[in-house]
């Protein structure tokens, strides 16, 4: 069957099997079907191969040279689960601020180990926020570039000393990351020239 055509339409709770135009096979059941967009949302076996999950993909109908009904669902749907919609919306407006903050970040030409302390940060105390170059945490405390605790400014207090804790254990775990690489590094150096370290 190729892609359905004008009043056409998958029922929710069909199991098709699709074959893209990269010549890839999909087989699911039918989550959702816009007819308009063509697109099909199709529920399959969990990719990681855990039994209690499962794989949901968006499929467009342009890009399908066949579909096959394997069996198509008669009975009603079961009622759609209900959603939590102000909590789903709380969830994007976080994400958002989270991708504008990365952008600005960018933007400012702040380092890679700024972006991944205010990151680090920002998992624990999410009132954190860029200044130009500098990370704002709770409004109190200050951390400029290049971002080593001595960089860490601020109102003496429980706040000051937490960021400070927090940005030397980020410090401790970068520059182990490093000797470790550099180690790496200066064993394959050494091994290409064919001498070998004991």
């Amino acid at each position: 069957m190729a892609a359905p055509g004008p009043g056409e339409y998958f029922s929710v709770g069909s199991h098709v099997s699709c074959l893209t135009c990269l010549g890839q096979r999909l087989q699911g059941e039918v989550v959702a079907f816009d007819y308009q967009s063509k697109m099909l949302t199709l529920k399959c076996a969990s990719s990681s191969g855990k039994p209690n999950l499962n794989d949901v993909i968006l499929i467009n109908l342009a890009y399908v040279s066949d579909v096959d009904i394997i069996n198509d669902r008669t009975e009603t749907p079961p009622p759609l689960a209900s959603l939590n919609v102000s909590k789903l919306a709380n969830r994007a407006r976080t994400e958002k601020e989270d991708k504008l903050s990365q952008a600005y970040a960018i933007s400012a030409g702040v380092s890679v180990e700024g972006q991944q302390l205010f990151q680090t940060i920002h998992k624990t105390i999410k009132d954190c926020k860029w200044q130009e170059k500098n990370i704002i945490v709770m409004d109190d405390v200050v951390i400029s570039p290049p971002y080593q605790v001595e960089n860490c400014k601020g109102k003496e207090g429980s706040a000051l000393s937490h960021v400070r804790k927090i940005v030397s254990m980020r410090c401790m775990c970068t520059a182990k990351t490093l000797k470790c690489t550099s180690h790496v590094t200066a064993s394959i150096i050494t091994m290409r020239n064919g001498r070998r370290r004991t």
